[in-house]
């Protein structure tokens, strides 16, 4: 089926519900009502707040649209509930077209200057400035980055307000573990969509990082909070490979780039007054492991396997898979820091003594293909990690270890400065200097 055009149709918040309810249609096709449910009491906000917490309204009703919009991909996209004006509109070209880079290439497609957002000459709005108090909103994702973020600002005293989207088990067991203030929001994808793809129509990987921080703004607003506080890191911005002369880049949505991007827009045509930016993006996730070490407390309840987050709760995977480039990499990244013992507990298996594994460890470390499409380090990181414990005494004789060390001379060709780095070297960053102190106090 093909349909020229996508129509973002309207969005209306209920304040007695909390619930806010975004409309999408194909122009003579099937239509879509996406809920949001923010599921906690806001705070009492002025008038201006008001108007801030309306514009990003339209902003997640914009960003979210791209879910629906996959299933056909007409080239026009069209604002029916308000004009956009052309600075809206090249941003979104942007996410639309970036975001869906691994979608397209999974699809066999080219999105390349394949959207256009129809605006007019409306002039953008100025921002609003807002009298926030000095609170920080932490979004927890279950896995170990988020609680490295959280542990380094409760530890340096500042007030927390931590935010999930959804309400999967690791989420849920991490913040409790945390023991800080949280709120939530649910979000309920339209039945139809769902339908659409178990019938066959296109499907993929969409930037749901840029979504949620839309979402974390509204939040940050409600609950009276002046930061949002990301937990993406360096390897964030590696691409997965190169495609129709463009790099693909399965975590888009969290790189310095669309970071910039963000923090621009919000800046610029919401508020100055709210602060995006993520902590980590300074650091390795090598150096975010060896930091994660440290928290015992959550090494029974994090998890970053994707089986824990799958949309049916039915179907959501209870423990590592111990079979995925996910579960893979966390145990690569921990080998170093965690005792044997305690990581071989953690996923109830020993992944680098297994044969089976021995190919998707050397995907990992670019010795085989491309770098997965999933949330991993670069492929520099897990070589330098790999060729470590191939001198490591409790590592050294594993199967992986030792297979892919006879295999790929390269690794036995590393050197230790490379891995001395992963822990010392600081990257590009958008991280405000007390932050970044704060960064550098409790490491």
């Amino acid at each position: 089926m093909e349909y020229r055009e996508f129509v973002f149709e309207d969005y209306r918040y209920d304040p007695i519900a909390l619930t806010l309810s975004l409309n999408y249609r194909f122009s003579g096709g099937p239509g879509f009502e996406e809920k949001l449910i923010f599921d906690f009491a806001p705070q009492p906000i002025s008038p201006a707040a008001c108007e801030v917490i309306d514009r990003i309204f339209r902003l997640i009703f914009l960003l979210s649209g791209v879910s629906y919009y996959k299933a056909f991909i007409p080239k026009l996209l069209i604002c029916e509930a308000f004009d956009l004006n052309e600075k809206t509109g090249e941003f979104l070209r942007k996410f639309y077209e970036k975001g869906l880079g691994e979608f397209a290439y999974r699809n066999g497609l080219s999105l390349q200057g394949h959207c256009r957002f129809q605006t007019s000459s409306v002039a953008a709005a100025s921002p609003i400035a807002l009298d926030l108090s000095h609170k920080t909103l932490v979004p927890v994702g279950g896995g170990k980055d988020s609680i490295v973020t959280v542990e380094c600002l409760k530890q340096s005293g500042q007030p927390l307000v931590l935010f999930s989207l959804g309400d999967a088990d690791p989420i849920n067991a991490c913040i409790s573990a945390a023991n800080l203030p949280f709120v939530r929001v649910r979000r309920r994808l339209d039945e139809g969509l769902l339908q659409l793809n178990r019938a066959g129509a296109l499907n993929g990987h969409v930037p749901i990082t840029g979504i949620l921080s839309a979402i974390a703004l509204a939040v940050a607003v409600l609950s009276d909070c002046n930061a949002v506080v990301m937990s993406n890191e360096h390897s964030a911005n590696a691409a997965n490979l190169q495609y129709d002369g463009i790099d693909i880049n399965h975590q888009y949505s969290k790189s310095l780039e669309f970071e910039r991007d963000f923090a621009k827009y919000v800046e610029h045509f919401i508020s100055p007054s709210i602060s995006y930016f993520s902590l980590l993006r300074p650091l390795s996730e090598i150096e975010i492991a060896r930091r994660f070490s440290k928290y015992s407390k959550y090494f029974g309840t994090f998890r970053s396997c994707n089986t824990a987050f799958r949309q049916s709760r039915a179907a959501r995977g209870r423990d590592w898979c111990g079979n995925c480039p996910k579960c893979r990499f966390v145990f690569l990244a921990l080998a170093p820091f965690v005792p044997k013992p305690d990581l071989i507990g953690i996923f109830d298996r020993n992944l680098l003594d297994d044969p089976t594994q021995c190919d998707g460890f050397a995907s990992l470390c670019g010795l085989q293909q491309h770098k997965p499409f999933e949330c991993v380090g670069e492929t520099s990181e897990s070589a330098a990690v790999m060729s470590h414990l191939g001198d490591h005494s409790d590592w050294r004789g594993d199967a992986v270890v030792r297979r892919l060390s006879d295999e790929f001379p390269s690794l036995r060709l590393q050197d230790l400065a490379e891995y001395r780095a992963l822990v010392e070297v600081r990257h590009p960053h958008r991280v405000p200097e007390a932050y970044l102190a704060f960064l550098d106090a409790f490491g």
